[in-house]
């Protein structure tokens, strides 16, 4: 079976080379949402050594320290040639280790999944602190690597532990892959997509590589999309429930629902609180962190103009394509799915399906707000703020909510409306960022520019107008291997 191929990760592998350069051992966490490519990108850095790779059970009922313990044994036999051992203490399992990768050159030993590695000895991280001060940190050609899903486990028991203080030489958090690594990933499989139909793809699978993985290039958009969401079994039918039991486990139902507020727009706490019917207390503040850190959800700040500072006001966005496209479409239509009564479903007909690629779409420039920078000339270190930006009506103010506003520090404002449309967009998109323009409130000596970032296509009397700074359509961004 072939592999699928590697795509970007340029900037973690050269920070993760960096390290072979050092004269002293590395201990290094690397945490993400679940698919997105931890294991992949340690496999690939470890071809610059020897890698061993070491992963939990996942925790069940049944499953006990000794039985983790055990797995952990079974495959340290099978990397060295061993023959059964049993282990009752992870200190001794350790020592066996890090005897055996002592004098190999340059070794990469991953930790996968580390929480359900230690999901049930409390001593666990501290026999790693330990192990680490006492033998792997002698090893100065030795890249360790804890890595994991659940990123509230990681920051709380690791990164903001007093026992790993000091001693963590890296952190990385992987993110989807860009615009642009999504469309190589696509050729790279032999798909033969238009700009436009990977931006579909892109609005239901994100840059997730491992739902990437399941495209059939052999297919049509829509096609793949029947094969993977609308049929009894489809990875994407089923994946929510799994990684959010794993994530969640007992809580999972309390996530789900919060982030069901978020499917068809950004919200403040207050507004999730009250549409949920629940007090203001830190246990919202606490989900909502622990969604943020999961990789599901964004916080996106608004700022003052007039300083540039962050202001408190600030609005919670599902970040995450694939959750917003299962809420939408698979959860409420589960039983017609199991029915076999959804597979002739064209994805163009289903309710609210333009609304819905417009929020995906505003994902997916905020993740690659980059390649917006450089269409508008713009350096990041002349960027004040940039953000989605809401304007709270007042008595003085009318209320105003701008896709993406950019404001560096010439006093420019760059007020970008998004739209993702397969109709052409006419002169309906210039009176809308008008009424914008007019609404927002700016101190004296700031200037406003409107941008258009849109996928499609733009009436000449649009272009003709002269009313938009910049005009961006992001299907120039994407590779079109489907013109040869």
């Amino acid at each position: 079976m072939n592999e699928a191929p590697f795509v970007g990760r340029k900037k973690e592998l050269q920070d993760l080379e960096l390290l072979f350069r050092k004269k002293s051992a590395s201990l290094v966490v690397v945490q993400g949402r679940r698919r997105i490519g931890k294991s992949r990108l340690m496999k690939e850095f470890g071809k610059k050594g020897r890698l061993y790779c070491f992963s939990g059970l996942p925790p069940t009922a049944e499953t006990t320290a000794q039985k983790q313990r055990d797995e952990f044994a079974r495959q340290m036999g099978e990397m060295f040639g061993w023959q059964k051992i049993q282990v009752e203490d992870w200190a001794t399992l350790f020592s066996l280790l890090a005897k055996q990768i002592s004098g190999l050159g340059r070794v990469v030993l991953l930790f996968d999944e580390i929480s359900w590695m230690g999901s049930k000895d409390p001593d666990f991280l501290g026999k790693i602190k330990n192990a680490w001060d006492l033998q792997f940190s002698k090893n100065s050609k030795l890249v360790f690597v804890l890595c994991g899903s659940i990123s509230s486990w990681i920051e709380e028991n690791i990164l903001s532990s007093t026992g790993f203080l000091g001693r963590i030489s890296q952190v990385i958090y992987l993110q989807e892959l860009l615009l642009q690594e999504s469309s190589s990933f696509l050729r790279l499989i032999g798909g033969r997509f238009s700009p436009y139909d990977q931006l579909k793809i892109l609005g239901l699978t994100g840059g997730v590589p491992r739902y990437l993985e399941e495209i059939q290039p052999s297919m049509t958009v829509e096609e793949n999309i029947t094969r993977l969401c609308f049929r009894r079994g489809g990875i994407l039918c089923r994946e929510f429930d799994d990684i959010f039991s794993d994530l969640f486990s007992k809580r999972s139902a309390t996530y789900k629902e919060i982030v069901q507020q978020l499917k068809g727009g950004s919200l403040e706490i207050q507004h999730i609180l009250q549409a949920l019917d629940l007090p203001n207390s830190g246990h919202m503040s606490e989900y909502l962190d622990h969604l943020t850190q999961s990789g599901f959800i964004c916080r996106d700040y608004t700022w003052n103009i007039k300083d540039g500072k962050v202001s408190r006001l600030s609005k919670y966005r599902l970040s995450d394509n694939y959750v917003r496209f299962y809420l939408k479409y698979i959860d409420p239509y589960k039983e017609k799915i199991i029915q076999g009564s959804f597979e002739t479903k064209s994805v163009d007909t289903l309710p609210g399906w333009e609304s819905m690629m417009g929020l995906q779409f505003e994902n997916l420039v905020l993740n690659n707000r980059f390649l917006i920078w450089n269409k508008l000339r713009l350096s990041a270190d002349s960027i004040v703020s940039d953000n989605p930006f809401f304007q709270k009506k007042t008595q003085k103010t009318p209320g105003c909510q701008i896709d993406y506003l950019i404001q560096n520090k010439f006093n420019s404002l760059f007020l970008c409306e998004m739209k993702f449309s397969k109709k052409s967009l006419g002169m309906e998109v210039v009176q809308e960022m008008k009424k914008k323009m007019d609404s927002l409130t700016t101190p004296k000596g700031f200037s406003k520019f409107p941008v258009l970032i849109h996928a499609g296509t733009v009436q000449d009397s649009v272009i003709e107008s002269g009313f938009f700074f910049e005009i961006i359509d992001m299907c120039e961004f994407l590779e079109s291997s489907s013109l040869g």
